[in-house]
């Protein structure tokens, strides 16, 4: 599985460094991704169903306060 932090990064990029990772993966291969804030947490995944990713879980760090989503290269 492959990770992603992107708690630094602003709309649109949040979307476009996630797309750039997933084009570099092999198919089948995992991703996880690490972000931060409302507005990440309802687009990223709703991009990547969008762009034909799948979301496998979307999981709260409450301690760490951030959201990791799993995804799959297709």
């Amino acid at each position: 599985m492959q990770k992603i932090d992107i708690t630094a990064e602003r709309c649109p990029m949040t979307f476009v460094r996630v797309k750039l990772k997933l084009e570099s993966m092999q198919p089948g291969e995992q991703l996880e991704i690490r972000l931060q804030g409302d507005e990440p947490l309802a687009s990223v995944p709703q991009s990547l169903k969008d762009t034909g990713f799948p979301v496998l879980s979307i999981q709260e760090d409450a301690q760490a306060g951030v959201f990791l989503v799993l995804t799959q290269r297709s």
